[in-house]
């Protein structure tokens, strides 16, 4: 049986929708678009709100924590191979700022950003501890 969906001929007997377009790949996807953004917010020039202190801190912890969800969520890598990954790229971003005459290298903000790694880690580890593995039963079915 052969199923016209506009764009794809999908035969059901041999694959699936989910095997045309999987989780990953969107996830791959999306971790594109956020390090073409997080590349562009941080090389451009800076126009923070008036009134935040510290707000580049908080985007860079944020910015990371993103970072981090997603390359998880595409490619599931051993914790300390994204950790070394990211660290890489948050270094390459100091080093490109520190060559830039609107922009300046900081250690806080490489700091900040292994805070966003970390506060990752921790929640995925807060959820896989406490949420994924309860167990709910409904007290009708004992």
């Amino acid at each position: 049986m052969t199923l016209s969906t506009g764009f794809l001929m999908i035969e059901s007997n041999n694959i699936d929708a989910y095997d045309v377009i999987n989780r990953q790949t969107i996830f791959k996807w999306a971790l594109a678009l956020m390090l073409i953004l997080v590349s562009y917010l941080v090389f451009s020039k800076p126009s923070y709100p008036i009134g935040i202190p510290n707000f580049d801190k908080i985007g860079h912890v944020g910015s990371f924590f993103v970072l981090s969800y997603l390359t998880y969520l595409a490619f599931r890598p051993k914790w300390y191979t994204l950790a070394v990954i990211l660290a890489g790229y948050a270094v390459f971003i100091e080093v490109v700022q520190s060559q830039l005459s609107y922009r300046s290298a900081s250690l806080a903000d490489f700091i900040a950003d292994m805070v966003g790694i970390s506060l990752f880690y921790f929640t995925h580890w807060l959820y896989c501890r406490y949420f994924k593995t309860a167990k709910l039963t409904d007290p009708d079915l004992q």
